[in-house]
């Protein structure tokens, strides 16, 4: 049974670059990973393509063809994919058991509102996959009230939208520490807390908002994503080993990896479930790692790496002098994950 990602994400989250990291990250713990870029106007990705829609149809072309504009052009794209998935169906099937990023449009509404990505998206579980919606958004919306309320609003549209088992990401957070100090710890933030606690401070961003009128419809949002209680958020630094290991680590739970044959071997699943338990982070480690002891814990990985570097030179020229000046194979086994190797963003 193939497991994959939905990647989804307004512009400038990170979605290519997301989707990049983890394929480097999936390589370097040893699993096949393949990445398949549905965005008909990305053409220039960082990553290797294993199917690309513009292979289909370019955004270039539609909008040149039909005289569409950049929204428009993107989702008659989808549609086109839509009435031609067995293009989709027969790459799929060439990728095997590969686990499958699927890196998608930035164009919101593509999945808030249209129907076309989730119709691909249901035809693709038809095919045996076992997909997880990763949501991500840049943590600059924490800075200001308006922009996490609104990002809020767009989680809980497209969780209830795509119908999947969805996890929403707060992308970038190596970034938090240089903005504006934050009015509570990362932990309100990332758990969706008592959100009226956030009207005065909404209020307080433009005067605007001080009416009688604009503080009924605050109210009456919070209220709203309060009382659906879907919404939660982790964070990610995608040039950082740990963090995408937690980030991993929960994704698998999310989708049932974790439980699959690769994984679960003969334990119960309740064994499965546990295992690994201390490769995830609490909000408590987040917040001092990323937030009040930033430089500390930078300086830290930097020396630990050094030292796994100079274990693996001293470990290679050990192996060349025992096999008399021969350069020994290159075992055919995957690196285990705490192989040292980090993930780096490419330069386009």
């Amino acid at each position: 049974m193939p497991f994959g990602q939905l990647v989804l994400g307004s512009p400038g989250a990170g979605k290519s670059t997301y989707c990049d990291g983890m394929h480097q990250f999936m390589g370097a713990i040893g699993r096949q990973c393949s990445v398949v870029n549905l965005d008909p106007a990305n053409d220039r990705t960082s990553y290797p393509c294993a199917l690309d829609i513009r292979d289909l149809v370019t955004l270039e072309e539609i909008m040149s063809d039909e005289r569409l504009g950049p929204n428009g052009g993107i989702i008659y794209a989808l549609q086109d994919l839509e009435h031609n998935f067995e293009w989709l169906e027969e790459g799929l099937r060439e990728l095997g058991e590969d686990y499958v990023l699927f890196d998608c449009p930035g164009q919101v509404e593509v999945y808030t509102h249209h129907t076309s990505l989730r119709n691909i998206i249901y035809r693709i579980q038809k095919l045996g996959y076992r997909l997880v919606a990763v949501h991500l958004s840049d943590c600059f919306c924490l800075t200001q009230p308006s922009l996490y309320i609104s990002n809020l609003l767009l989680a809980l549209r497209a969780m209830l939208q795509m119908d999947l088992p969805h996890i929403n990401v707060l992308t970038k957070i190596d970034k938090i520490a240089s903005y504006d100090p934050l009015p509570f710890n990362l932990d309100f933030y990332t758990e969706v807390q008592d959100l009226s606690h956030l009207i005065p401070s909404l209020e307080a961003e433009a005067p605007a908002l001080r009416s009688e009128r604009f503080s009924r419809l605050n109210q009456a949002i919070v209220d709203l994503v309060d009382r659906f209680g879907l919404v939660s958020f982790e964070v990610l630094a995608v040039e950082n080993k740990k963090s995408m290991m937690h980030l991993l680590r929960v994704i698998d739970r999310a989708g049932g990896y974790v439980f699959g044959g690769a994984e679960g071997s003969n334990d119960t699943i309740w064994q499965v479930a546990m295992r690994n338990e201390s490769s995830l982070l609490d909000v408590q480690d987040i917040q001092e790692r990323w937030v009040d002891n930033k430089e500390f814990y930078d300086e830290l990985e930097r020396k630990e790496e050094e030292e796994q570097e100079k274990l693996r030179k001293a470990q290679a020229e050990a192996a060349t002098a025992a096999s008399g000046g021969d350069v020994p194979e290159v075992s055919s086994q995957p690196p285990v994950a705490d192989s040292g190797i980090r993930v780096v963003r490419k330069k386009k």
